[in-house]
């Protein structure tokens, strides 16, 4: 790591030659094998090489650096995919099921059900919720339209939807 930090030529390979199989094991275990598994290797690699200037021999060992940051990396990763949705692919001869169309009058009656729960919220919280759900605003953008500050805008729009929920089920 001293090298790498000093900017040594090959001390970066020595490094991935010395230290590869331990940071593919970290990967493997928690990610399984396959692309996602290499790509986590070289984040882990990029980050040693990026930080070799804060080991410290008199706080640990060499190993234990690479395989902390490794596991950091691989959760880091892991994390990410736990908030991705999966995406499969449609078959290929994929048939869409027959639209189900509403009775228009059942549409109009479920409109005016939740016009009339949005318009008995209390004004900040219905103005927005408007933005968000009518204008498709992002929150930033309402705090920054609005004045009011982002952790606000989070608030009225979670808690007007908790309400708008409660009424609609009524």
């Amino acid at each position: 790591m001293p090298r790498i930090a000093a900017g040594e030529p090959g001390a970066a390979g020595e490094l991935m030659e010395t230290y590869g199989n331990l940071v593919w094991s970290i990967a493997r275990r928690l990610l399984g094998n396959g692309a996602e598994t290499e790509d986590a290797v070289q984040d882990a690699f990029i980050e040693l090489w990026r930080h070799a200037g804060r080991f410290d021999a008199a706080k640990g060992n060499e190993a234990a650096f690479v395989s902390t940051i490794a596991k950091r990396r691989v959760i880091d990763r892991v994390r990410r995919r736990g908030r991705r949705p999966d995406r499969e692919p449609l078959p290929e001869h994929y048939e869409p099921a027959d639209e189900i169309v509403a009775d228009p009058a059942e549409q109009a009656d479920e409109v005016a059900r939740a016009t009339a729960a949005l318009e008995s919220l209390p004004e900040p919280r219905q103005g927005v919720l408007r933005m968000a759900l009518l204008a498709g605003t992002t929150h930033a953008e309402i705090s920054q339209q609005t004045g009011l500050p982002l952790g606000t805008v989070k608030t009225h729009v979670r808690r007007g939807l908790i309400r708008m929920r409660a009424l609609l089920a009524e």
